[in-house]
């Protein structure tokens, strides 16, 4: 199964699979970016993450590999009443703008490690200097638990393997790695363990 049918198969029906709220981590963060900023959303689903910056006054674009959950980007927007841009792309070769992006959202966006480093790379390449990158992903430690996340260890992710990925273009502005309850949907429900980074691109 592609990973476009993967996700078209997860994201079908009227249910937002990981809820209509931003993630907590992400809603932290944000309070730190300028008024209008323009940010890069990969792998957003079905946009709960991206419609929510555009409420706050951002210019978002979200990016999935899947039309299915796109459309939902979309018409969670027309409920909230903002506009946000979306494009169809597979992270393993999509590729921004250099430069052209505030904020780089990261969202439990889960690569394999034979071509992670390289796509993190590619789009940290998207920041303009002094842009933010914004990462929550599942920790190593998350797997075997049922609240979420994938069931291969090759595609969660420990502090060390972000700061590998980001390291050489990025400076890293906090760095966790813990427990934290979830309530996002039913795709991420009670305790689960986390990776929080937060960065900005060098320049």
């Amino acid at each position: 199964m592609s990973v476009r049918q993967f996700w078209d198969e997860r994201f079908a029906g009227e249910t937002y699979k990981y809820g209509l709220e931003p993630n907590a981590f992400l809603r932290a963060e944000a309070t730190r970016l300028a008024p209008g900023s323009r940010v890069l959303v990969p792998g957003d689903g079905e946009g709960r993450n991206g419609v929510w910056l555009a409420q706050q006054g951002h210019r978002v674009c979200s990016v999935d590999a899947s039309p299915v959950g796109l459309d939902k980007v979309q018409a969670l927007a027309r409920r909230r009443g903002v506009d946000i841009d979306v494009e169809l792309g597979d992270l393993e070769v999509w590729t921004p703008v250099p430069g052209a992006w505030d904020a780089l959202v990261l969202i439990y966006v889960h690569l394999p490690s034979a071509w992670r480093t390289q796509a993190h790379r590619r789009l940290a390449q998207g920041l303009r200097p002094g842009g933010r990158v914004i990462v929550e992903a599942f920790h190593p430690s998350q797997l075997g638990r049922d609240s979420g996340g994938p069931r291969d260890l090759d595609m969660l992710c420990a502090l060390e393997d972000l700061r590998a990925d980001f390291g050489m273009l990025c400076e890293e502005l906090s760095g966790w790695q813990g427990e934290v309850m979830l309530d996002e949907g039913p795709g991420h429900q009670g305790a689960a363990r986390v990776t929080r980074w937060s960065a900005r691109r060098r320049g």
